[in-house]
């Protein structure tokens, strides 16, 4: 890989697209530093299922991932400056700029939505990030951290839309096909669509269908699908905190058109449903974002075909619990 050479951080492609070639790089650069996805078999709907336990992960999603991957890729060269990394996030992804960051002795700050979960900002700080509060929507702590990166230097990262990034959420493929050998079809939560894009070039790879999962107030990629190019979409879900970009990658959008990639859209109901159910029933707290993935085969809108065995990808569990045995979080 070679830097850009404007300080920012080296790319597989000019253009963000991303190969297996890409994934393998990033499977090997973090070995030893993320610890390898538990999958867990479940009774489907229909047959059997099974969950990729990525909550588990460092800072608590699948973020360390891409966030590893370009943190090493970047010391590697030497290239992180001074100021540190900079990155917008609603807090999963901050929560693994400042986790990677710590790694190699560099400052981070993280621009967050004025409305992110407090308990994701509370992490952040505990992690040495220096956290700014921005906007309501993600893309306005995006473009603060634009002009932060601008003014002081810093390595601009970002929460999806860049080709470490993806391709570090794709080494997630191998690890569950290694655990679970039978599982024909991924599941996964989309919003600015960097695990999807990772996730769906790694399953090419290995014949494996996915199926791309948005809320219906959130629905960046099928607007993209739709309009033939990205395109920006109102954000209004319970799940935005972690799924609520307002345009999705260009790669997502390109992995997306991919004959064995299914595109499906929940609505919050579904979601927080799935939420209740899976803590009722196995007693996993998960956020709303990893739950989104889960809605589809529990509420019908993914039925598995005769002899499909999906794994769901839960993808993180930042979020505070105490709403889970209630009528908590009003719709609408």
């Amino acid at each position: 890989m070679v830097g850009s050479g404007d300080g920012t951080a080296p790319r597989a492609h000019t253009d963000g697209a991303i190969g297996y070639g890409d994934v393998k790089l990033a499977a090997e650069r973090i070995a030893g530093g993320v610890r390898p996805v538990v999958v867990a078999p479940v009774e489907g709907p229909g047959g059997p299922m099974s969950f990729a336990l990525e909550y588990l992960q460092h800072t608590g999603s699948f973020k360390a991932r891409g966030a590893l991957n370009l943190t090493t890729a970047m010391a590697e060269t030497g290239r992180i400056p001074a100021a540190g990394i900079v990155i917008a996030s609603g807090g999963n992804a901050g929560l693994a700029c400042a986790w990677a960051a710590g790694r190699v002795g560099v400052p981070a700050t993280v621009f967050v939505p004025e409305n992110a979960p407090a308990v994701k900002v509370e992490r952040l700080r505990a992690l040495g990030a220096r956290v700014e509060a921005v906007g309501r929507e993600y893309a306005e702590a995006a473009e603060a951290a634009r002009r932060f990166a601008a003014e002081t230097g810093a390595l601009a990262s970002h929460a999806y839309d860049h080709p470490l990034i993806a391709a570090g959420a794709g080494t997630l493929v191998e690890e569950i096909l290694t655990a679970r050998p039978s599982v024909t079809t991924l599941v996964v939560a989309v919003g600015g669509g960097g695990l999807f894009a990772g996730v769906a070039t790694a399953a090419a790879e290995h014949g494996l269908r996915v199926v791309a999962v948005e809320p219906e107030g959130s629905r960046a990629l099928s607007a993209a699908l739709e309009a033939g190019e990205p395109v920006d979409v109102p954000v209004a879900s319970v799940a935005a905190d972690s799924l609520g970009a307002r345009r999705v990658s260009a790669e997502a959008l390109r992995r997306a058109r991919a004959d064995r990639v299914r595109s499906l859209l929940v609505p919050d109901e579904a979601i927080v449903a799935a939420r209740r159910r899976l803590w009722a029933e196995h007693r996993i707290a998960v956020e709303f974002g990893a739950a989104t993935a889960l809605a589809a085969p529990w509420s019908g809108a993914f039925r598995p075909a005769e002899g499909e065995e999906p794994c769901v990808v839960l993808c993180g569990a930042n979020t505070d619990p105490a709403d889970l045995s209630g009528a908590a979080h009003p719709i609408g």
